[in-house]
């Protein structure tokens, strides 16, 4: 481990030397993660990309993507795109990432299951906003708004993030 990996402990994540508070899926921490159970994949997930609301945010780093209105994820196991980056419009089940609420104004993309994905064994574990403390995600890590985009500003091309 290094100091740029973000290591999940009980009482938040660490990175780069500061304890970040967060909140994980509702199903906890899972070896066995399938597709709809709310667990939090262990294991070591390095930082594949990041994804951001242009019209609600500046742009937070320069390789971060905007996201668009038409702009999906697909997370349907029996759908040849699972757990891609997909557009509308789109017949299979999908998670639109231009949602209503601040969510995903920016998300933080994680390598589980991806690129080749293994049908059922979950989609979309990302790096978010939380709702607000304490309240769980459907298997992804929330920060705040404030300091998911201090960390949004500090991961490193070798950033990882480590579920024990």
């Amino acid at each position: 481990m290094t100091p740029d990996d973000m290591v999940l402990t009980p009482k938040g994540v660490r990175f780069q030397g500061r304890l970040w508070p967060c909140t994980i899926g509702k199903g906890g921490i899972s070896g066995r993660k399938r597709e709809g159970d709310g667990a939090t994949p262990r294991g070591v997930h390095r930082i594949v990309g990041m994804l951001y609301r242009p019209d609600r945010m500046a742009r937070p780093t320069d390789w971060a993507k905007p996201i668009g209105p038409p702009d999906l994820w697909s997370d349907d196991p029996t759908d040849a795109d699972y757990n891609m980056m997909v557009r509308a419009p789109y017949a299979a089940s999908h998670e639109r990432l231009r949602r209503a609420d601040p969510l995903y104004d920016l998300v933080i993309l994680t390598d589980w299951n991806w690129p080749y994905a293994v049908k059922g064994r979950g989609s979309a574990i990302f790096i978010h906003q939380y709702r607000r403390p304490g309240y769980p995600t459907e298997g992804c890590i929330a920060f705040s708004r404030s300091d998911l985009h201090a960390i949004a500003r500090k991961i490193r091309y070798r950033t990882r993030l480590i579920v024990p």
